[in-house]
């Protein structure tokens, strides 16, 4: 949860449906403070789209009708993924986009997260203001200034047009693509895409039920899209996560390439080209690997807090154009303006069309360091980094590294669990010193 708001966290409203904020009652009347606050800010006319979670129709009807009962019209657009909801926030100038997704989150969660006019992530200004009249009591608007609602049918051809510019129309053919869009909403648009590029698709994750969303497939469980790819004989595979702003690849042997890596490749190539300079936005939990081969390209690495909201922050603050999260969450802004698991994806086949390399040949440049990570339950909520015994612990830890590692201890934002992961070059060592750090984290939050 972001600090100091009741709702809202660093991506929207999320949680299991029927549990606190995801209730019918609740997003009726988040609909309804949308409503009110857009409406102060445009002519309100507000954009909905939603994954394949079967939640999303019920959502979908409720978020309608409180911003209905606002006075605000909304253009709804079906399953989509996330980043098509930025995009066509833009181009029908609506005065926000709202998405119902939980992203990689099983089936029974559900969440709510918005987009502003320009396709950005909302302003904090703006999500104070969306909390402080969901305290207020909700009032209907006069009927002569209620809003409509109306079907966008051509949304998903917009979209997928969209996704190709992107690449300059890039020709793929001769390219065989396991695309895994993880029952979830790339599941209809990902596939014209790469189809419509040239290349030869073979599919998994892509019968949605609305019960089955993330469920053993997509970016978060690769198992399956490597497996295709080796039976297959593809040149590659792509995941997606379920609501499309996340994505992992697969090389020809199996092998699996995460947004770290595919970080790498993008910096490089762009480098090569012009449109990457100064530096590029990672996060805490970004491998000490990268870091390492980006100097080599003469590129700095600025770590944000994990969180797409935070490397935007830092991208916009210093002007520069790539960043991402190891989870594959990427932004490349010359061309987007948010995480786009398709659009980033096509960058990754620009690049390596345009070097004449394979996956696994481009990841090459990049040595992924051992990163071990290991959950300390805390017995109460308190400030652990404080505590003298930890801060202690955390030295003699960094001195055994000896310069060739990384520590970081990151309380969980959702769990009572404190985060203790180490990374260096020799992997014993790497876990041997997790393992005592952990013990001495944990000796020293039961005192």
């Amino acid at each position: 949860m972001a600090k100091g708001k009741k709702y809202f966290g660093t991506d929207g409203i999320r949680g299991e449906v029927g549990k606190g904020a995801i209730t019918p009652e609740f997003v009726l009347k988040l609909g309804w403070a949308a409503g009110r606050v857009f409406s102060r800010h445009g002519r309100g006319k507000i954009l909905i789209g939603k994954d394949t979670r079967i939640s999303g129709y019920m959502f979908e009807a409720v978020l309608e009708a409180g911003l209905a009962a606002a006075g605000c019209d909304s253009l709804l657009v079906g399953p989509m993924p996330t980043p098509a909801i930025a995009y066509l926030t833009r181009t029908f100038h609506a005065d926000a986009g709202i998405v119902i997704s939980a992203s990689h989150n099983p089936f029974f969660d559900n969440g709510i997260k918005f987009f502003s006019a320009e396709g950005t992530k909302l302003p904090d200004d703006i999500e104070w203001e969306i909390e402080a009249e969901l305290e207020q009591l909700m009032e209907c608007a006069p009927s002569s200034k209620l809003g409509k609602a109306r079907r966008i049918d051509d949304a998903n051809g917009r979209y997928v047009e969209y996704c190709k510019s992107t690449s300059g129309y890039l020709n793929l053919n001769g390219l065989s693509i396991v695309l895994d869009c993880a029952h979830g909403a790339t599941y209809d648009v990902a596939p014209k895409v790469f189809r419509e590029l040239g290349a030869d698709v073979h599919l998994i994750g892509v019968q949605p039920n609305g019960l089955n969303i993330n469920e053993g497939v997509g970016s978060t469980h690769p198992a399956a899209l490597q497996k295709e790819v080796l039976e297959q004989k593809a040149d590659l595979g792509i995941a997606f996560d379920g609501d499309g702003d996340r994505l992992l690849m697969v090389d020809h042997e199996g092998h699996t390439v995460d947004g770290d890596e595919l970080l790498y490749i993008l910096a490089k190539h762009l480098k090569e080209k012009g449109v990457v300079a100064g530096g590029i936005v990672g996060t805490l939990m970004t491998n000490l690997g990268l870091e390492v081969a980006l100097k080599k390209q003469g590129l700095e690495l600025i770590r944000a807090k994990v969180g797409d909201r935070y490397v935007m922050e830092q991208l916009g603050e210093r002007g520069w154009t790539l960043g991402g999260e190891n989870s594959g969450h990427l932004v490349c802004k010359h061309v987007s303006t948010t995480g786009d698991g398709i659009v980033s994806a096509l960058q990754v086949l620009c690049a390596l069309r345009e070097s004449d390399q394979t996956l696994s040949q481009a990841k090459s440049g990049m040595r992924k360091y051992p990163q071990v990570m290991i959950n300390v339950k805390l017995p109460k909520k308190q400030d652990v980094l404080a505590l003298p015994a930890i801060k202690a612990a955390t030295e003699a830890a960094e001195h055994q590294l000896a310069n060739t590692g990384r520590i970081l201890l990151r309380p969980s934002g959702t769990e009572p669990v404190v985060r203790v992961m180490v990374e260096g070059e020799d992997v014993s060592t790497v876990k041997s010193v997790c393992k005592k750090l952990a013990a001495e984290v944990e000796l020293a939050v039961a005192d």
